[in-house]
């Protein structure tokens, strides 16, 4: 079984402001691989499949609570592929059923590697071993960040996203915004919204990229996972208002800081804004728990 190609719409977000504000509904694409996962493993697995390998095996890395573990997760149940998560923190070994993430991993069938903080740090090394372990599996890098990622990117495109000015996404791997850059228009602004600390992200999307297109925003509100009472306050105003859903680790924080951009005046005029939704709305379920733990105000 293959992942098909699916046709997302593009929704205004109405502003009392002299500038359009839309969004590419892409968390609407799968119930279970959603958002910009679903492109990024799109031509990976399709083209893995091509080749039709006699034991056809998955084998992906992510943290606690990854996006990218939940949808590989998906994606193998749903091909009937066999699927291994290397998971970053062995002390979740025996905590895994109260991880709402590892435990949809596990009934998609995933099998689950718990290793060290610091043998993950050296995923090449762990690459390596594995390949030779499993030489006819498919190796999908941490966030799913590859040639074949990009490429899928570009089915994110098409003539809707074509007028606008500028392009908006949040950015982890840089995939994503790699794909939107390489394939956009040529008159069209990227930007990119880092739910990461991590100054080599630049070089890292430009070796994915021809285009110098693009401009990097911090909107990790504190760091990678944080999250603060201000993004739990927006997230839940914004589904009161819109009526739709965000994920405190990407996609929340990119549209409250575009707001903030919007309100001090960083877009021209007229200016045609459309956001992608890369969806990670999984990850709402694991971030309540630790909002409950510390007493605090809960994603609705």
């Amino acid at each position: 079984m293959k992942i098909p190609e699916i046709h997302i719409p593009v929704v205004e977000i109405p502003l009392e402001n002299k500038v359009k504000l839309f969004m590419k509904r892409e968390d609407l694409v799968h119930p279970q691989v959603s958002g910009n996962k679903y492109w990024k493993l799109f031509f990976n697995i399709n083209h893995y499949l091509d080749k039709n390998p006699e034991k056809p095996y998955l084998i992906t890395f992510g943290g606690a609570f990854s996006n990218h573990i939940a949808a590989v997760s998906a994606v193998g149940n749903l091909a009937g592929v066999a699927t291994l998560g290397i998971i970053r923190g062995e002390e979740l070994r025996d905590k895994w059923r109260d991880n709402p993430t590892l435990l949809f991993a596990r009934r998609n069938g995933m099998n689950l590697q718990f290793v060290t903080r610091e043998e993950y740090r050296h995923k090449d090394k762990l690459t390596g071993f594995l390949q030779k372990e499993f030489p006819e599996a498919l190796i999908i890098p941490e966030g799913g960040t590859n040639e074949d990622a990009v490429a899928g990117v570009k089915m994110m495109l098409n003539d809707e996203t074509k007028d606008f000015d500028y392009l908006c996404t949040a950015v982890g791997t840089g995939g994503t915004i790699a794909g939107i850059s390489k394939y956009c228009e040529d008159n069209q602004k990227v930007i990119g919204f880092k739910a990461v600390d991590d100054d080599s992200l630049e070089n890292k999307i430009l070796e994915l990229t021809s285009k110098k297109n693009f401009s990097l925003i911090d909107s990790s509100f504190g760091g990678y996972g944080k999250i603060k009472d201000d993004n739990v306050r927006f997230i839940n105003d914004f589904k009161e208002k819109y009526n739709i859903p965000l994920d405190p680790i990407y996609t929340g924080k990119m549209m409250q800081q575009i707001f903030e951009l919007i309100k001090d005046g960083f877009f021209p005029e007229d200016s045609r804004i459309l956001c992608f939704h890369t969806g990670g709305l999984q990850g709402i379920e694991g971030a309540n728990l630790l909002l409950k733990k510390q007493n605090r105000t809960l994603i609705v």
